[in-house]
């Protein structure tokens, strides 16, 4: 969730949607997404709206944000009125959900279940980081009916996790993994960075072989981005840190694909590979879909039928909203039918299932058909799906497809 909120029309002060959007919600996968702004300690390439204070003012504390979180929740249930329908998915993230008591994670989702009721098959997942958690934690929140968990490892390498600003030690993740295996979870995640400076390609296999030593179900791979406005990104300004380099992250993502395929596990989102189908993350590819999400807490971002809309940034302005009975949205935009298109493919291309040819206009199934032939996009029935060196260059294959 980027710390930087973009401008858009003004958001009704009583969250209200259009009556369409309401109902197109009703046909479409549910889920709720649950921010925890709070970290221990700040990694340097992140800019996320995150905060390392425990008191923040008003009610903006670790301490109370639960409670805060959980009216929000009420509040949908109040503006989505008679909407029948269970969630899909629940999904903390952060920030560090873990930082607060598993009590506390446990109560808004609770607040989810009790307001709408959760599907049978419901994928409920919380980030972690391996040191905040331990045996007992992840038991108690898998009680409370988490049945997945995500943890931020990005690397093995000691040098690596330095540069990050990462305060876990490299085996860390690995245990803490088992533990939540341990602990009845059905699904583990864990989270790597590639193309940190100073990392190298050995670097990265090790990352990788430890990682996959740990027998997750799933593993997200994802090359480094300096975003401006991060210790990171002063660093590299400064010259103390080299940018990533294009080609460095092309051998380490055809490294990532060579090892996790042969580890047992697809691709199946171009930065993302599952063991089976039922590993995939159901709440990333409710994203990736332009399903219905309602996004709780400081900063994030929600999409009904078609309105998106995102929540005031600070969390004591956030609680403060909701305490005088008001929504905590900053602005909205109603997406027309063109901008709902050009989205599909930014986002369904990069998916292992593909994007259905209709969803181009003529210029861009001509633009198709030229990928096609440069071995970029292969056919699949009536859908484009990137190949593997398509996948290497999917922004300049959108970029195309969108003339």
């Amino acid at each position: 969730m980027p710390s930087t909120l973009p401008e858009g029309e003004v958001a009704p002060r009583d969250g209200s949607l259009p009556e369409p959007a309401v109902l197109e919600a009703a046909t479409r996968p549910f889920g709720f997404y649950l921010h925890v702004p709070f970290c221990a300690a700040r990694c340097g390439y992140c800019d996320f709206n995150t905060y390392t204070a425990k008191e923040l003012g008003g009610g903006g504390s670790q301490a109370s944000y639960a409670q805060t979180a959980v009216e929000e929740v009420r509040m949908a249930r109040r503006v989505l009125g008679d909407l029948d329908r269970p969630v899909d998915t629940v999904f903390f993230g952060g920030g560090t959900p873990t930082l607060l008591p598993a009590e506390d994670l446990g109560r808004m989702l609770a607040a989810v279940r009790d307001e709408f009721g959760l599907a049978a098959d419901a994928e409920v997942t919380t980030e972690a980081n391996p040191e905040s958690v331990d045996p007992a934690y992840l038991a108690a929140i898998r009680e409370a009916g988490f049945n997945r968990v995500s943890f931020g490892m990005q690397s093995a390498t000691p040098h690596v996790l330095q540069i990050l600003d990462r305060k876990h030690t490299p085996g860390r993740a690995l245990q803490a993994a088992k533990e939540a295996t341990a602990a009845g979870f059905e699904h583990v995640n864990l989270d790597l960075i590639y193309g940190t400076p100073g990392e190298s390609l050995d670097d990265w296999r090790t990352s990788l072989e430890s990682a996959l030593s740990a027998e997750p179900d799933h593993v997200s791979a994802y090359a480094l981005i300096v975003e401006d406005g991060t210790q990171l990104a002063r660093r590299v300004r400064r010259g103390e840190l080299p940018m990533p380099d294009d080609d460095d992250l092309a051998d380490k993502y055809l490294l990532a694909d060579e090892l996790l395929s042969g580890g047992g596990l697809d691709w199946y989102e171009v930065s993302n590979w599952a063991r089976t189908a039922d590993a995939r993350c159901r709440h990333n590819e409710l994203y990736w879909r332009g399903d219905t999400w309602w996004g709780i807490g400081p900063g994030a971002h929600s999409h009904v039928g078609g309105v998106r809309w995102w929540n005031v940034k600070h969390p004591s302005a956030y609680a403060d909203r909701l305490a005088a009975g008001d929504s905590p949205a900053y602005a909205r935009e109603v997406l027309d039918e063109e901008t709902r298109r050009v989205e599909r493919v930014l986002l369904e291309i990069r998916l292992s299932a593909g994007l259905p040819v209709d969803v181009l206009d003529k210029p861009g199934q001509g633009a198709a058909r030229l990928a096609i032939a440069d071995e970029l996009l292969v056919e699949s029935g009536d859908r484009l799906v990137l190949t593997q060196r398509g996948r290497l260059l999917a922004d300049a294959v959108v970029r195309d497809l969108l003339p």
